[in-house]
């Protein structure tokens, strides 16, 4: 089973993303990506996250968002951790708008892993308190610490 450390990054767990809207956020989320992964392309990143939101939005509730997509070249589960600057509108369930985004890249063929992985971070984001320490952290680093902790 994969789990949330091994996917995660610290360079690419960051608090205060700049954007927004929805679209503007997810476009510095793939710069950032292909910035630490050359072979994927930011466009590609980027249009198999909108195509994945045009499906439903990601926004699971709460504040918190989960956009995930497969991508062709990606080799390894890439996770990232986003606080955003300002809350932005995800046509989530509730309404709400968004301050947290957990991104979610797989290979093309990684099937039953997503959807475990998918369902272990929205579990781990349903507690509030959990949350609320995310929230409150002030730098890439302390987020880092806090979501493995």
């Amino acid at each position: 089973i994969i789990t949330i450390e091994a996917i995660l990054s610290p360079e690419l767990t960051l608090c205060g993303l700049p954007g927004s809207s929805k679209k503007k956020v997810l476009q510095q989320v793939a710069q950032l990506i292909s910035t630490q992964f050359p072979d994927l392309e930011k466009s590609t990143i980027f249009d198999n996250l909108i195509a994945r939101e045009r499906l439903g939005s990601t926004g699971i509730g709460q504040g918190i968002a989960i956009p995930h997509s497969r991508l062709e070249n990606c080799q390894r589960v890439i996770g990232c951790l986003f606080t955003l600057e300002q809350e932005i509108a995800f046509d989530s369930i509730d309404n709400e708008d968004v301050d947290i985004l957990f991104v979610l890249l797989v290979p093309q063929e990684a099937t039953s892993e997503h959807l475990e992985l998918l369902s272990q971070i929205a579990e781990k984001f349903n507690n509030p308190a959990f949350c609320e320490r995310l929230r409150n952290s002030k730098t890439g680093k302390e987020l880092y610490r806090r979501v493995l902790d």
